[in-house]
């Protein structure tokens, strides 16, 4: 499990508008918000959680097993690396816009460390009735044994509504973001999930752009043994357009969702035509 109802957590640019107002959405849901890092507003508190200057300064007074990055774009990168320097094995980096270069310098550094990284530019992770880091909201999930992995934010909430609204509980739910860049990957989740005994099917939300499908597929084929349900978004996109996210784009012939969708079918993937059609289509394979 990357994290539990007990886990430690801090968060990164607290005193900002979006990361005290997520932080205070993160508390009423009974994650464990321990502390929390803003340069220069050391001895502050935001919803009587501790402000330090430095992610040192917090991890010496806390036990902290997860981070949160609600930190500009070009400090993004900076937080990530001092949040694996002070042995955070897991960082959620909820920021948009972080430029590539300092995307794969903080993913080199934090793989070389042993640390995981969920993003950047994702909705976080909800572990439903547990805990929250990020952005998804939790009034629309429901304990359960499905897990959800997604490209997409706003897809991400859609599907887990939808399968709330068939009585259909969620476990582990995984935003991992739309850059071309990220650190964990629809592979990494599904290794997560295929270990996990809480887990009995998985849904997959994919888009255009890049292999990250045909690599789940090729997983799925090897090593899953699990039941699977898929949506791809992005059939009517046009060529060498990007759609929303900065990963998002039909490139030279490749990245269109019609070669994700058979690759993802032909690994035996039940392949919804909606995000509104996954309920049905997972209570036929629970």
């Amino acid at each position: 499990m990357l994290v539990g109802a007990d886990s430690g957590i801090l968060v990164q640019g607290i005193t900002g508008r979006q990361g005290a107002f997520h932080a205070g959405l993160m508390l009423e849901y009974g994650a464990r918000v321990a502390a929390g890092v803003v340069p220069g507003r050391g001895g502050q508190s935001v919803h009587g959680v501790p402000v330090y200057d430095t992610v040192e300064d917090a991890a010496a007074a806390h036990s902290i097993d997860a981070g949160v990055i609600f930190v500009p774009p070009f400090a993004a990168a900076d937080a990530v690396c001092e949040q694996v320097d002070a042995g955070i094995g897991l960082v959620v980096v909820i920021t948009e816009g972080i430029p590539v270069l300092d995307s794969a310098r903080m993913l080199a550094y934090a793989r070389a460390r042993g640390a995981r990284i969920l993003g950047p530019n994702c909705p976080g992770l909800i572990l439903p009735g547990k805990t929250k880091l990020g952005i998804i909201p939790g009034d629309i999930a429901l304990p359960g044994t499905v897990g959800v992995v997604s490209r997409s934010g706003t897809l991400t909430y859609e599907v887990i509504q939808a399968l709330t609204d068939r009585q259909i509980g969620q476990g582990l739910c995984l935003g991992i973001g739309g850059d071309p860049i990220k650190g964990l990957s629809f592979v990494d989740a599904l290794a997560l999930y295929q270990a996990d005994p809480d887990i009995d099917a998985v849904v997959l939300i994919g888009e255009i752009g890049g292999r990250d499908e045909e690599l789940a597929a090729e997983y799925i084929v090897q090593a899953f043994h699990k039941p699977v349900v898929g949506f791809v978004a992005g059939r009517a996109a046009p060529p060498e357009r990007r759609m929303g996210h900065a990963g998002a784009i039909v490139s030279g012939g490749t990245g269109a969702a019609e070669g994700k969708i058979a690759a993802l079918a032909a690994a035996g993937v039940a392949i919804a035509g909606h995000p509104d059609h996954v309920g049905d289509l997972v209570a036929a394979r629970l």
